[in-house]
């Protein structure tokens, strides 16, 4: 099969397969609040629109607030208007008439009982059985109470039923403040949830150049016998916000980039981007890989750990023809913080393939743009043949995968210009999935909670995997915070790419930062 999708693009012998989950229920606790309206319930629907929900499925809000199950489904209603792109009315009305409400106090026994009620009578409306997905939209520290709860009302077990029934929860990161709370909270959840019920979120995982990674590397012969030390020179990870901490200041004075970013979403990407190949695409062969690589992080040298692991905060200044408060200033910020709003680190990674390849990895807010992706830069060519030009004077290819906001993927290559003999220029090999492809990539909530009805946790952290990215992070958030020593934290000004030392990190051993301008 040939499809010409734009002028001079083909897709040849295209292959796509989507299964569609059985009838089940949805119910979001947290419902009435910004998570549920600008993501979930879009998401749901515009997987509705595409035909992969289940023709029987319900979804039942539960929160604190009071509203009627109509009061719900109009402020459903004006978070679709507001997050979808001119949804179709009559598919908006009719998907609303599956979203339902029931409210109370997440710590009340009584809420769970009159949901348990809730859900005898939904199932047998829309004839779901009893297989459910539950969805903590709420602030972390009501996680274990929630399922402790819900495994008093009976509506999770650690067993599947022989008939097909089930019960999954998924749960939004932070998980866990450090790797000693993450254990904690782990424990218990696994007082009432198995681990294939444990459905650990992280969004990044669900973003089409983030999953492409693997298709990337693992479908095309070309690149894969490449992809280790003996050709890559280096590998940088970027995820760069141009906004500052906004209202989320007072979690980020208790987090840090390094919590909110680097525990989690970098080292998931650095993980698919370095790990061996698995030897099927199976959640757990998936993550196994990941877990493995992982594992083979270098430790980190605390005598060293200012030379290799860089820190910076947001100070006031002018961004995009604005003035802007430094972090600081934030509403719900210590004057005196040295909590970081940026973060650059170099990594080693001790195996086979990776040995002497360092990576990079840096995230930050108030930066000069929003965008995020993984720079493969491959070393310099052995020997010039066209003198006088040495070979570290040819610009190296480099493999983009822009993960956001035009996901994508681009190689830098030489190539001759038309002219003179020798007459050699950079050119840019690129491709970006809105030109490519007649679908759009939709959002990263649609596929993962897609894969929650289906009970596919490929794109879905395992335990032993957030413990060793915590295993990692949690001796350097400790030596920082032990006594009071936060170690240097450089300011930056807003709209830069971040504190100068931060370049410098590269610029030592001669390499740099791939800024967008």
């Amino acid at each position: 099969m040939e499809t010409t999708l734009k002028p001079h693009v083909q897709v040849r012998g295209e292959f796509c397969l989507e299964t569609r989950p059985k009838s089940c229920g949805v119910i979001i606790f947290g419902a009435s609040g910004d998570l549920t309206a600008r993501k979930l319930i879009p998401s749901l629907f515009t997987v509705y629109c595409r035909k992969l929900l289940p023709k029987k499925f319900f979804v039942l809000g539960a929160a604190r607030s009071p509203m009627s199950d109509e009061s719900f489904r109009d402020a459903m209603r004006d978070g679709l208007m507001q997050h979808v792109k001119n949804p179709d009315p009559d598919q908006m009305r009719e998907f609303l008439r599956h979203c339902h409400y029931h409210a109370g106090h997440y710590t009340e026994p009584d809420l769970y009982q009159e949901i348990a009620g809730r859900l005898r009578e939904l199932d047998q409306k829309f004839e779901t059985g009893a297989r459910h997905l539950f969805y903590l939209a709420t602030p972390p520290s009501l996680y274990a109470p929630i399922v402790e709860q819900l495994g008093e009302a009976g509506l999770v077990s650690q067993t599947e039923e022989e008939d097909g029934d089930w019960a999954r929860v998924i749960i939004e990161k932070p998980f866990g403040h450090d790797l000693a709370s993450a254990l904690a909270l782990d424990r218990q959840l696994r007082k009432n949830l198995a681990e294939d019920q444990i459905y650990r979120i992280d969004h990044y995982l669900g973003k089409e150049t983030v999953q492409n990674i693997l298709m990337f590397r693992f479908a095309n012969s070309i690149f894969e016998p490449i992809w280790n030390g003996q050709f890559v020179d280096h590998v940088k990870i970027t995820v760069a916000e141009s906004i500052g901490v906004g209202h989320r200041a007072g979690y980020f004075e208790q987090a840090g980039v390094i919590r909110d970013m680097f525990q989690n979403h970098m080292l998931q990407m650095l993980a698919l981007v370095a790990m061996e190949p698995p030897a099927s695409f199976d959640a757990d062969r998936v993550r196994d890989e990941k877990v493995k690589l992982l594992r083979a992080i270098r430790p980190f040298d605390f005598e060293k750990l200012d030379e290799v692991f860089i820190r910076g905060q947001y100070v006031s200044g002018e961004q995009d023809g604005e003035q802007v408060t430094g972090y600081r200033e934030e509403e719900g910020v210590a004057p005196n913080s040295h909590i970081e709003t940026y973060a650059a680190v170099k990594l080693q990674v001790d195996n086979w393939r990776w040995q002497g390849v360092p990576i990079y990895m840096r995230s930050g807010k108030r930066l000069a743009r929003r965008y995020s992706e993984i720079a493969i830069t491959f070393k310099h060519i052995p020997h010039s043949m066209f003198s006088p030009l040495k070979p570290a004077e040819f610009h190296p290819n480099v493999l983009v995968l822009n993960v956001q906001p035009n996901e994508g993927i681009a190689l830098i290559m030489q190539a001759k210009s038309p002219g003179p003999k020798l007459c050699m220029s950079t050119l840019k090999m690129d491709f970006h999935f809105h030109d490519v492809f007649d679908e759009k990539p939709g959002d990263a909530y649609e596929r993962l909670l897609l894969d929650g009805m289906l009970g596919d946790q490929t794109l879905f952290v395992r335990h032993d995997d957030m413990v060793v990215a915590w295993s990692l992070i949690t001796p350097i958030l400790e030596k920082w915070e032990a006594e009071g020593s936060y170690g240097r934290v450089y300011p930056y000004k807003p709209g830069s790419w971040g504190p100068k030392e931060a370049d410098e990190l590269l610029d030592r051993e001669g390499r740099y930062w791939i800024n967008p301008v």
